[in-house]
């Protein structure tokens, strides 16, 4: 393909992908679907690559992140990022009005009202158009650079055009976790040990400060706008500064209201209370804005917050009910979670039974008794919790609880490592749920997808004895299956045909598909890009897979301590006999064995490369890449503002320090 065939049809992926995007975002309209939107999107990424010079900020292929930031810049918002006022009081509202009349006497005015969205307040800043620039509220006079994060998002824009708009603006918008993306997020942790994110406000806040964007991206983070921000007069009204937005294309909530007066705002306020809950985001109060943008400047500020607008917050709904019973489930890795089971009671429009304990600590903090009267709310409003205890009611005979010493489903003894506030079941191979769980976390979408096989299935299969690891699946013969209740000849064909079909899912899928504690899908795929094949993995040094981008200690020493373990081990072996995929195929496979056995610590910003890019080059030529500085080291790879301590060591070491040009000259390839 010439350049100019390249650039033409990078200009048609881009076109079609924006509209597709705008359909979706903008008018909630399906025009493909997910799996050809993705296509497409990997083939305008894939062009890029062998194109870099049409690579361009706006691309859509920004959305997908792979950036990795070490530090967030600060940046000076132009405009101050100032808090509300707030309050929980109806009367709070009327003596604000009364203010407003007092300071604009003989005025009409109007109110504008906004849903307060319970997420990350973000300044983004164009120029000519673009997105240059995205950042955190921070102290409100300054922020964190999060622009290579924002762009994930991907009901922001990165180009706007065919509005009339100065050539630099800012818009101003709340960033959040949709309720769909926390459940998923949650459920993923939960299946790989992982503590549980506590609500989507902090969860939304800690993926934006995540240091690689592709994980970001993953996360499916939406955003709201709702102010527009110039040195020239946009607008008189801020109704008119919103229609500006909208038409500019940004995401703009379509649940705001202009009300002539206080009583319609407390009329609008009592609307939302309870019909806020049926939206797919968290919410926790209403804004209230004088609408003439002339009467806000007027009316002017205090140090702290505009004397022109206020914040009515929702009282956290909570209910009474009465501790029943504590179950104790066994998950996939072992862990045991503690639930209450509740008397029903309504909460936040549904009915909860059931109610989060998290472990043995928080049992024990709140003093937790059967027959408790107990408070509950919903954190987040999505997952009810146990928040207090009414002592005065307890019953003089409760006695303490004791959190079980042993498995409840297998009776093993549970073990408690140090520093962890779960305890786990260690009879992975014996434990019943565990074993099922196993199952069922192999054969999912984004492991191994195995058609036709599901948990009534696997429950019959285990049963009958005819599995114990999930490679005794690719062992299932058709007499086997056909014997099974409810199977006949095509859907015994079926489920042949899918155990045969899961054979060719890709290497990060087969190793999700373990289950190994704390290894989600993303981390997955991290390590396989990384490693490229299951041996590599295996046979690293815990501070081999520490230096992979996001992979931390307590990941790390699970990685090692799983592919140590002989039985684990023997699986794989069976595994790879079977035919499943271990290693990865395609553009990702070695380049050469240029720098077989050679070890690299890179550090520093590179011209030509991410510090992903960089590092993927030299597993691709054969060499291994470290975290730290020692002897034993081959080359330290230097970019510019590398840290002065890493270049000491080096030196004092004697370990060759290579530039970006030297190292490839090293590998064949130009500068």
């Amino acid at each position: 393909m010439t350049k100019d065939e390249a650039k033409s049809s990078i200009d048609a992926l881009r076109e079609k992908i924006e509209y597709y995007n705008e359909q979706y975002y903008q008018h909630h309209n399906s025009v493909v679907s997910d799996y050809e939107f993705d296509q497409l999107l990997e083939e305008l990424i894939r062009l890029e690559n062998d194109f870099p010079e049409f690579k361009s900020q706006d691309s859509p292929s920004q959305r997908v992140g792979g950036t990795i930031t070490k530090n967030f810049e600060t940046v000076y918002h132009r405009f101050p990022m100032l808090s509300l006022s707030n309050t929980y009081s109806e009367q709070d509202l009327l003596d604000f009005d009364k203010r407003i009349r007092k300071s604009l006497p003989d005025e009409d005015f109007e109110y504008f009202c906004e849903l307060k969205f319970d997420g990350v307040a973000l300044s983004l800043r164009y120029e000519n158009g673009l997105l240059v620039q995205g950042a955190t509220r921070g102290d409100g006079v300054r922020g964190d650079d999060i622009t290579h994060n924002v762009r994930t998002i991907r009901t922001i824009p990165l180009k706007i055009s065919g509005v009339d708009l100065p050539a630099s603006f800012e818009v101003r918008g709340e960033a959040f976790m949709p309720r769909k993306s926390f459940t998923a997020i949650n459920k993923e942790r939960e299946e790989n040990g992982e503590a549980l994110l506590a609500n989507p406000r902090n969860a939304a806040s800690g993926t934006l400060k995540m240091q690689d964007s592709s994980i970001v991206a993953s996360r499916k983070l939406d955003c709201y706008v709702y102010a527009l921000l110039s040195e020239e007069a946009l607008a008189d009204t801020h109704a008119e500064s919103i229609a500006l937005l909208e038409k500019a294309g940004f995401n703009v909530s379509p649940t705001y209201r202009k009300c002539k007066d206080i009583t319609a705002v407390i009329a609008y306020i009592e609307e939302w209370e309870n019909k806020r809950l049926e939206l797919p985001l968290e919410t926790d109060g209403i804004v209230v804005k004088i609408n003439s943008l002339a009467q806000q400047e007027r009316l002017g500020y205090t140090a702290k917050s505009p004397r022109w607008a206020i914040a009515y917050k929702y009282k956290a709904q909570n209910a009474a009910s009465r501790l029943l019973d504590i179950e104790y489930n066994v998950g996939r890795t072992g862990a045991v979670t503690p639930v209450a089971l509740l008397e029903p009671v309504q909460l936040a429009g549904t009915v909860v039974k059931r109610a989060s304990i998290h472990n043995a600590n928080f049992i024990a903090e709140m003093d937790l008794r059967i027959g408790d009267t107990v408070y509950v709310e919903k954190g987040g409003e999505i997952i009810p919790k146990i928040t207090g205890v009414e002592l005065k009611d307890r019953l003089p005979q409760a006695p303490e609880l004791e959190y079980p010493a042993n498995c409840p489903a297998c009776d093993t003894p549970l073990v408690r490592k140090e520093g962890e506030a779960a305890h786990y079941c260690p009879n992975e191979t014996g434990c019943p749920p565990q074993i099922k769980a196993r199952f069922e976390h192999f054969i999912q979408r984004k492991a191994l997808n195995i058609d036709g096989l599901g948990e009534r299935t696997i429950v019959a299969l285990l049963e009958k004895n005819l599995i114990h690891t999930v490679a005794d699946l690719y062992r299932l013969t058709y007499e086997e299956i056909y014997a099974l209740e409810g199977f006949k000849d095509q859907s015994t064909q079926n489920l042949l045909a899918g155990i045969e079909n899961s054979k060719k899912a890709p290497f990060e899928n087969v190793l999700f598909g373990l289950g190994i504690r704390y290894v989600g899908r993303t981390v997955a795929e991290k390590l396989a890009r990384h490693f490229r094949n299951v041996d590599a993995i295996a046979n690293a040094e815990k501070e081999e897979l520490i230096a992979v981008p996001e992979i931390g200690e307590r990941i790390a020493e699970s990685v090692y301590d799983y592919f140590r373990n002989p039985q684990h081990q023997q699986l794989i072996e069976e595994l790879k006999e079977a035919g499943l995929q271990f290693e990865v195929t395609g553009r990702n496979k070695p380049e050469s064995s240029e720098l077989e056995g050679k070890t690299f610590v890179v550090s520093g910003v590179f011209e030509h490369f991410e510090r992903d890019e960089i590092k993927e080059l030299i597993q691709a030529h054969g060499g291994k890449v470290v975290s730290s500085i020692s002897a034993k080291l081959d080359y330290l790879l230097a970019g510019d503002k590398m840290g002065p301590a890493k270049k000491e060591k080096a030196e004092s070491l004697q370990v060759p320090i290579l530039s970006e040009a030297e190292f490839l000259n090293m590998i064949g390839q130009n500068s």
